[in-house]
């Protein structure tokens, strides 16, 4: 299990905001990609990058701020967020990130699932964000009717190798992660989950652990860092 430090992306910032809301943004850095070199240097060995104006306008907005992060680091980037088309992960995955997360797509066109997977390999993701089980899109704008748990087993079927499950409901609060639903997700798959989430402590890092499900590969983690609630190396150390 590994942590992956966040690095969302608002009009060129480096943020993070209370469940998704725009409203309720803290900025933390206007160099994204220094903060990218200090995770890095904190011992790092993943980065979690959202793109959040283009979760919202259904476009990337980011990609050269992202290609710069990538370029700057060591380690492998994942980037997510309103990537809606063949195009935009090719250009992302050509830009230098590591892997490409795609949410709103596996709502609303669930048939590129095993063509994307087939395609890509382990470099496409499911990102399966959800309030209270269903699956939220249009970067958490929208609630569908499709159940989490669901979502999860589809992608898990057409041959996604990793998925990121986030509650929305928790992520951004310090209110420590939705365990149970985590381990939900854990149980309904064979293919890699990372927690996303409200994920304060090392103590949180333990609970996900002592679920005992060896698919659980990683933890997301931005707020709690940015507000020095934990230290990487905390969390790093609870996930051995």
């Amino acid at each position: 299990m590994i942590i992956l430090p966040a690095i969302d992306l608002r009009k060129g910032r480096c943020v993070q905001l209370t469940q998704g809301l725009p409203d309720q943004e803290r900025v933390y850095s206007s160099d994204p990609v220094e903060m990218a070199r200090k995770w890095e240097s904190e011992g790092a060995e993943y980065l979690h990058v959202v793109d959040l104006d283009g979760a919202f306008e259904g476009k990337p907005i980011h990609f050269e701020v992202v290609s710069q992060i990538a370029a700057a680091i060591d380690i492998p980037v994942e980037i997510g967020g309103g990537l809606r088309t063949d195009a935009d992960i090719r250009n992302v995955l050509e830009g230098g990130a590591r892997r490409a997360v795609v949410g709103t797509r596996l709502v609303s066109e669930p048939e590129v699932l095993k063509r994307l997977a087939e395609e890509y390999g382990d470099r496409v993701v499911a990102g399966i964000d959800a309030r209270d089980g269903r699956v939220q899109i249009e970067g958490w704008v929208e609630t569908s009717e499709m159940e989490a748990v669901e979502l999860a087993r589809m992608a898990d079927g057409h041959g996604i190798k990793t998925l990121i499950y986030t509650d929305t409901a928790v992520d951004g609060m310090l209110s420590g992660p939705n365990i149970e639903a985590t381990g939900k997700m854990c149980s309904a798959v064979s293919c890699g989950v990372v927690a996303s989430g409200g994920i304060r402590s090392a103590d949180d890092i333990r609970r996900l652990r002592e679920l005992g499900h060896d698919n659980l590969v990683g933890a997301i983690v931005g707020t709690a860092l940015y507000e020095g609630e934990v230290t990487l190396e905390a969390l790093m150390a609870a996930c051995e």
